[in-house]
């Protein structure tokens, strides 16, 4: 797509498919450009009926339908934490894209689209803006140190039990060998001679 070079912003590539960059700084608080398309009087049946994505509504009457390939402003893509904002007109019917930080060349330019937006088209596919991005990847990096700490603790709790049970088997060897070998008592012995006496003195004496 062919881009003046005195505008300061290109359509490019980005990670959701087509999005609006930076070719030269843009101060904070300045217009970047304007998002136009045919106006949508919600009061009649036929233009309430129109649906798409770029439906950009100014008030309870009156929707700009931005789905017109002139209007590029539809090229920029929404940010939970965004570097330009939409300045609407009610009384102009007019939407302004502006700048509400510094933006270098090669920056991506986006804006909150809405609560509403956001949670008809954006919620169900999950967003992919850079904050969403690292709020995902810190999760996922919190989940993964969450599971190896898990595994660590089960690991070294089955080494402790694994080391006790080893333990009590060797106490229990060592108890074995230490216990004394069963003697007769000394008065189980007298006993027994004290009864062989006896048998001997009751024999009558051969004739």
């Amino acid at each position: 797509m062919p881009v003046l070079s005195s505008k300061p912003y290109r359509v490019g590539r980005s990670k959701t498919g087509l999005g609006l960059f930076a070719t030269q700084p843009i101060k904070k608080g300045s217009k970047i450009i304007r998002y136009f398309g045919p106006m949508l009087d919600c009061n009649k049946k036929k233009d309430d009926a129109v649906e798409n994505k770029y439906l950009f509504q100014i008030t309870k009457r009156w929707t700009v339908d931005g789905s017109v390939r002139k209007n590029v402003a539809r090229y920029i893509n929404h940010a939970c934490k965004p570097n330009a904002e939409s300045d609407v007109s009610t009384r102009k019917l007019k939407i302004v894209i502006r700048a509400i930080k510094n933006i270098e060349p090669g920056q991506e330019i986006n804006y909150d689209y809405g609560t509403e937006y956001y949670k008809e088209y954006l919620k169900p596919i999950g967003c992919k803006c850079d904050s969403c991005e690292k709020k995902r990847k810190k999760k996922l990096a919190e989940a993964r140190a969450e599971k190896a700490a898990l595994k660590a603790r089960a690991e070294k709790k089955a080494l402790k039990q694994k080391e006790k049970a080893r333990l009590a088997k060797q106490g229990d060897g060592l108890k074995a060998k230490a216990a004394p070998t069963k003697k007769p008592t000394a008065k189980a012995t007298s006993a027994k001679t004290t009864s062989r006496k006896s048998t001997k003195r009751g024999t009558p004496a051969s004739a």
